[in-house]
């Protein structure tokens, strides 16, 4: 009785209480979120609830993986080097034929002796005069018969002969062209009876103990690529190789933008050719990714290579994807959810936004064939 007596009294407090409820009401509905209804959705698209497009999809979760950087370069031997004559003379012996493969201190070719063993002999013979005065007048010296002058000339003259003799020995040694590395003789620029004089070029020897594959790495790639991290490749010969990456430009190529990258690859035997081309696959950091099957790669409006997935409202998604890596079985991708319903199944009978019914299949089915020629497209435009 009192409550109605004071409302009837002051008719306010009604009205403020009802205002209050309306208020509530309204504002604790503001925070529900949107409700969506799949059969609102294929009713506004056109459809009705049963006409729904079936699609096969699998649940993949992404896992971390090390990228591999594809670069495309040749390979070249470890060292090259011109060896010229170091004095003059004609070839006397050939002793090398060219390919063969050479030891350090094999002789390559020699020249004849000409006047260089009497030249010798001369030397040695002004080296023990000199040496002999010299000696006799460090005797004399205290009794006082050999002034300081005359012992400093007597030693002018042995040092002057002394060179003399190492001059002449030298001269002996360069008439032998010998191997400086292990290697091949890859050319040969004289035969037997030719005349050379000194820096005439007579040889060119490679070492392909080891050889390098060298090439270009696009800029935004260069930063992880690490000396002594352990690439692999494959040459143009069909031959797989594995080394360690021993040079990374520090500056970019003005005209490319692109690193300059060397993978040194161990060829003891020499089977491994140089001068061909090469693709190395470098590693290129950890990424998440997802493995699937190349088959499974479509194309969107705009030619962007991607791959179609479901959405929590059963609606296709197309996420433009990144070739991380290249297995035998399967190629892993990054671009898509860390966990993504993959269409595996009709993934050319959809389009983006199109509400559809998937059907999952267990992660160990095996991969879906191609379904449409956009995805065969897209395959052979990622390989």
């Amino acid at each position: 009785m009192n409550l109605r007596k004071q409302i009837s009294e002051h008719p306010w407090i009604l009205a403020v209480a009802v205002s209050l409820l309306v208020f509530l009401w309204m504002f604790s509905g503001s925070f529900k979120p949107p409700t969506v209804n799949t059969t609102e959705i294929v009713r506004a698209q056109g459809a009705e609830p049963g006409a729904l497009t079936r699609v096969q999809v699998r649940t993949q979760i992404a896992e971390p993986i090390v990228r591999l950087i594809t670069v495309y370069g040749q390979t070249a031997p470890a060292r090259t080097i011109e060896l010229s004559a170091e004095t003059e003379g004609r070839v006397e012996t050939i002793g090398t034929a060219r390919g063969q493969r050479l030891k350090k201190g094999d002789v390559i070719l020699r020249l004849d002796l000409r006047d260089r063993e009497a030249r010798l002999a001369q030397a040695k013979a002004s080296v023990t005069e000199h040496r002999t005065s010299y000696e006799a007048q460090l005797k004399l010296k205290p009794e006082g018969y050999v002034s300081d002058t005359q012992m400093a000339e007597t030693l002018a003259k042995l040092e002057t002969a002394k060179a003399e003799l190492k001059r002449a020995e030298l001269d002996l040694e360069y008439m032998i062209v010998r191997a400086p590395f292990d290697g091949v003789l890859q050319e040969r620029e004289v035969e037997i009876g030719d005349f050379v004089r000194a820096g005439d070029n007579v040889a060119t020897v490679v070492d392909n103990t080891s050889i390098i594959v060298s090439g270009a790495i696009a800029e935004q790639d260069a930063r992880f690529v690490k000396v002594n991290d352990i690439g692999s490749g494959i040459l143009a010969t069909g031959q797989d190789v594995a080394g360690r990456i021993r040079y990374v430009a520090p500056v970019a190529d003005q005209s490319t933008r692109t690193f300059t990258v060397e993978m040194e690859v161990e060829n003891p035997d020499g089977r491994l050719p140089a001068g061909v081309t090469a693709e190395m696959k470098l590693p290129g950091g950890t990424i998440l990714a997802q493995k699937i099957s190349p088959a499974l790669l479509t194309l969107d409006a705009d030619g962007k290579i991607g791959v179609k997935v479901v959405d929590e409202y059963d609606r296709v998604e197309f996420f433009e994807i990144e070739l991380a890596r290249s297995d035998p079985d399967g190629i892993w991708v990054s671009g898509l959810p860390e966990a993504a319903r993959v269409i595996v199944v009709g993934q050319g009978y959809v389009a983006a936004g199109q509400v559809v019914e998937p059907v999952f299949v267990r992660a160990d089915t095996a991969l879906a064939e191609t379904t449409s020629p956009k995805t065969t497209l897209a395959a052979e435009k990622m390989h």
